[in-house]
């Protein structure tokens, strides 16, 4: 080799890092991240109708070959705790949260979402509170940590009071039960998200992350998102869809894999934030199509997990 002038020492020399850092980068995202965290167990959302018993409920999640469910009950009562808590011991099933969203209609749009979902529209408002109050008892005589609800389109404006009392109220019995307050994520932007658990402050409000519904309902996707509140999800709806094009309703829910969803990534970001808790697919169809899909997204996210927190 030929002497070699200052200006060709400089270039080999950056290039010889540059190689060095992509190789390390590359290195580093192939790298187990915490290799000792157990790995989250796989569930579905599981619902209870007016004429249905908790033991069918459980005995189709014990079916379907899933350990972990999160329930919803159409007409809740605390006489239903004996008949679940049979059902669980008798199928080896866990739920990991109670859903509660009565009463009154809900309106999945832009137009009538704000008005009918959750405890920030008015008109439900007392009754929607009474419900989740009880929710959390029943959560508590079930030995289940968590109920989790839409609280509704929280308001951007950060001096809105309504929105913070409503929410509290529900927290505050939460806490007093020993229960988390799980909110699904989608009607608002994921700062709003954070800066409302910030504002509440009851130290037990955490996100049910669904993985589509920022995309549905065009408030982002939850990949970035997890910079925003990745240390505060403690729950997960599997989802996968498309953003709205019209500005009337939500996007398109999909088969997971079909749409935005980039799995591998969020899988990835969400064993960076330690979470261990449970993947609940939720498909939101009815019908022998919607057990074909649960069954093709519990292999897809099972091998996800195998993968990540191998």
């Amino acid at each position: 080799m030929g002497p070699v002038n200052r200006r060709t020492f400089m270039q080999r020399a950056l290039a010889t890092c540059v190689a060095g850092s992509v190789r390390s980068s590359e290195a580093l995202s192939s790298a187990p991240l915490n290799p000792s965290l157990p790995a989250p167990r796989m569930g579905t959302v599981a619902k209870v109708g007016a004429d249905g018993t908790a033991d069918a409920t459980i005995k189709r999640v014990h079916d379907l070959g899933l350990p972990t469910c999160q329930i919803f009950f159409e007409r809740l009562s605390l006489q239903q705790v004996s008949p679940l808590r049979a059902a669980l011991k008798k199928y080896g099933v866990e739920v990991s949260a109670v859903s509660e969203h009565n009463p009154g209609r809900r309106v999945f749009d832009f137009y009538q979402g704000p008005l009918t979902i959750g405890i920030i529209p008015p008109e439900n408002r007392r009754a929607r509170i009474d419900a989740l109050k009880l929710a959390a008892d029943f959560a508590h005589a079930c030995d289940i940590p968590s109920i989790h609800t839409h609280l509704g389109f929280i308001p951007e404006d950060p001096n809105d009071p309504v929105a913070i009392a409503a929410i509290k109220e529900v927290a505050q019995h939460c806490k007093e039960q020993g229960r988390m307050l799980l909110c699904e994520t989608g009607e608002e932007t994921p700062v709003t998200m954070l800066r409302m658990i910030q504002d509440v402050a009851t130290g037990n409000v955490f996100v049910n992350l669904d993985t589509a519904n920022l995309i549905l309902y065009g408030k982002g996707n939850p990949v970035d998102a997890m910079d925003v509140f990745g240390h505060l999800v403690r729950g997960t709806h599997a989802k996968d869809g498309l953003f709205p094009t019209d500005p009337r309703n939500l996007g398109k829910e999909v088969p997971i894999g079909k749409g935005r969803v980039d799995f591998p990534v969020l899988f990835r970001r969400l064993k960076e934030a330690n979470y261990t808790s449970t993947i609940t697919i939720e498909r939101e169809i009815e019908g022998p199509r919607q057990v074909e899909d649960i069954l093709q997204s519990k292999v897809f996210l099972q091998n996800l997990i195998d993968q990540t927190y191998r």
